[in-house]
């Protein structure tokens, strides 16, 4: 598991860059289960907000696009066979599509259609559903994974112990499936999206601009008010008044409150 302490969440909130999480000293969610892995969350906890309801005709053109995905990973396989060129990093890594992946997907948005878009089979389950060994679902959801098909979350939830302290343990992970955008050009013209309005995406660009400028103007307490809720808001808030409190003192030539002590 990773944690982002306070004043890195601050850091990056006034820097607009992102801090690199810290890793949970050792044994953090290790006390008497089975390890966690990297980068799971706690089940029950995410999932309103990570799974989406599907679209009218959007699981369609994502098995679409899938399909002919598969096509033409097998046409490059042809090509890579004959010698006429060498592929691309991005064919290359198509080439890891294959029917199996393409079942692998279709049994993932069957899930994603009858319930609602939340989709958290476990690995038996795809295995007893598919007939594919364990091995090769986890080459597929990792090549749909790398092509943009699929986002997946790592999970973990609490068991009750005998011993002091909670227990964890991994469960199956969630995943949500997408329409990746540079394989678009693979579904049939009257599948695709239809394209944004030119008038609408240069009103949208003008309010992404109007949005900057304000933010810009703000004090760090204004800043943290505005763009962060919740308790860590408040927090960020309290934090962005001492350094606009700070900045103040610092131009007005106000000598410091440690410094005047010394």
């Amino acid at each position: 598991m990773e944690a982002i302490n306070i004043g890195g969440a601050f850091t990056s909130l006034l820097s607009g860059m992102p801090v690199r999480p810290k890793p949970a000293r050792s044994g953090a969610l290790r006390h008497t289960g089975a390890p966690v892995l990297r980068n799971s969350i706690e089940a029950g906890t995410f999932e309103e907000s990570f799974f989406t309801l599907p679209a009218a005709g959007e699981l369609h053109k994502i098995y679409a696009t899938a399909k002919r995905a598969v096509d033409e990973a097998n046409r490059l396989r042809r090509v890579a066979r004959s010698g006429e060129r060498t592929l691309t990093v991005a064919e290359r890594i198509l080439l890891g599509l294959t029917e199996k992946g393409l079942r692998v997907l279709e049994e993932l948005l069957t899930l994603a259609r009858l319930n609602k878009g939340q989709v958290y089979p476990s690995y038996g389950y795809l295995m007893d559903r598919t007939s594919i060994g364990r091995a090769t679902i986890t080459r597929a959801l990792a090549t749909l994974e790398r092509l943009g098909f699929v986002i997946r979350q790592r999970r973990f939830k609490r068991v009750a112990s005998e011993g002091a302290g909670p227990r964890y343990h991994q469960t199956s992970n969630a995943y949500r499936m997408q329409l990746p955008q540079r394989l678009v050009t693979l579904v049939p013209r009257w599948l695709r999206p239809a394209p944004i309005p030119v008038d609408l995406e240069q009103h949208h660009l003008e309010q992404i601009g109007e949005t900057k400028a304000m933010l810009a103007t703000l004090s760090c307490k204004e800043f943290a008010e505005a763009t962060v809720g919740g308790a860590l808001g408040k927090i960020l808030a309290r934090l962005g008044a001492g350094v606009d409190r700070a900045e103040r003192e610092a131009h007005n030539g106000t000598q410091p409150l440690l410094e005047s002590i010394r």
